[in-house]
C-alpha cells in the first residue's frame, strides 16, 4: 500500500488568502482548508498598498496549521496570487517598502505616455496582453517618470506570488505565467521584451530570471523550519498566476478542450 503524500498550496487573492493541505493517497486527491485570512489594501503615504508583513505573517500561521495537520509530513509548498503587482528588493535582499496595489492612482495617464513613445499595436504584438492601466508596464513606467528613488535602489522586481516564495526560500525568480500578466514579456520568445524596455527607458536589469511552472526553486529557510515546526520542505514555482493554476487543474485529458476565464487577466504558458 502506497504511503500518502502531503502538499501545501498558498492561494492569494486580492481580497482573501488561504492555505490548503492537499493529500494524495494512491490515485485520490483530498483537499482541506487549513487557514483563511482577509487581504485588504492599506493607505500609506497617500497611496494604496499591500500590507506585506501582515500577509506573510498570516501565511506562516497557515503553514504551521497545515504542518500540524499532516504530522510534519510535507513534500512541497507552492504559491499563486493575482497578477501584475510586485515587490522590489535591494542588493541586500530587503523589501523596499510595501508593494503598491494595482488600483493605486499613480498609473493615471501612464498608458497615454507609453503610447506617445511606442504604438499600441507594437506593444500588443510583443505581449498579447489587453490594455489596462493597472498592468505592471504602467506601474513601472509611473515609477520611472517620477524618478523614483526606490526604483534606483532596486536590485530585482518580484511578482507577489514569487515574492512570497522568495521570503520562504531566499531564491529570486520570476515564474512565466505570472510574468505574462505584466505586459513586459515577449510571448513569442518567452523572455522579457528588450524592445519594450529599451523604447520606454525601463530598467530590464531588475527583472528576475524566468522559470517554468513545476520548477523546484529552493527549500524552506532553516530559520523558518524552526519557527514553523517542520523540515527542509521544497518550494515549487507553481503556476504563480492564480488563473494558470486554475487552468492546470481542469480535468481534461486530450487536446480538444477549452476554458472560459471570468477574471481580469489571461495567463499564457507553453506548459498548459
Amino acid at each position: 500500500m502506497s504511503q500518502s503524500k502531503n502538499y501545501i498550496a498558498i492561494d492569494l487573492g486580492a481580497s482573501s488568502g488561504r492555505v490548503m493541505l492537499g493529500t494524495i493517497d494512491g490515485h485520490t486527491l483530498s483537499l482541506e482548508e487549513c487557514y483563511r485570512f482577509p487581504n485588504e489594501p492599506i493607505e500609506q503615504d497617500g497611496s494604496l498598498r499591500w500590507n506585506f508583513q501582515k500577509i506573510f505573517s498570516e501565511i506562516k500561521m497557515g503553514i504551521t496549521a497545515a504542518v500540524k495537520k499532516s504530522g510534519g509530513n510535507i513534500e512541497s509548498i507552492g504559491v499563486d496570487s493575482w497578477g501584475v503587482d510586485f515587490g522590489l528588493i535591494d542588493k541586500a535582499g530587503r523589501l523596499l517598502g510595501n508593494p503598491y496595489h494595482y488600483r493605486d492612482s499613480r498609473t493615471d495617464g501612464m498608458m497615454e505616455k507609453a503610447f506617445a513613445i511606442m504604438p499600441k499595436r507594437e506593444i500588443y504584438d510583443d505581449t498579447g496582453v489587453q490594455f489596462l492601466q493597472l498592468n505592471t508596464l504602467y506601474q513601472l513606467l509611473a515609477m520611472s517618470h517620477a524618478n523614483s528613488d526606490v526604483l534606483h535602489k532596486t536590485n530585482k522586481m518580484l511578482f507577489i506570488a514569487d515574492l512570497i516564495s522568495y521570503f520562504l526560500c531566499g531564491k529570486v525568480f520570476s515564474e512565466s505565467t505570472i510574468a505574462s500578466t505584466s505586459q513586459l514579456l515577449d510571448v513569442r520568445k518567452l523572455e522579457w521584451s528588450e524592445n519594450i524596455f529599451e523604447k520606454l527607458f525601463l530598467p530590464i536589469n531588475i527583472m528576475a530570471d524566468l522559470v517554468q511552472p513545476g520548477t523546484v526553486v529552493g527549500f524552506l529557510k532553516e530559520e523558518l523550519q524552526s519557527e514553523l515546526g517542520c523540515g527542509p520542505i521544497s518550494i515549487i514555482a507553481a503556476g504563480s498566476h492564480d488563473t494558470a493554476s486554475a487552468v492546470a487543474a481542469v480535468p481534461a485529458a486530450d487536446q480538444s478542450w477549452a476554458y472560459i476565464s471570468s477574471g481580469t487577466w489571461r495567463s499564457k504558458s507553453p506548459t498548459l
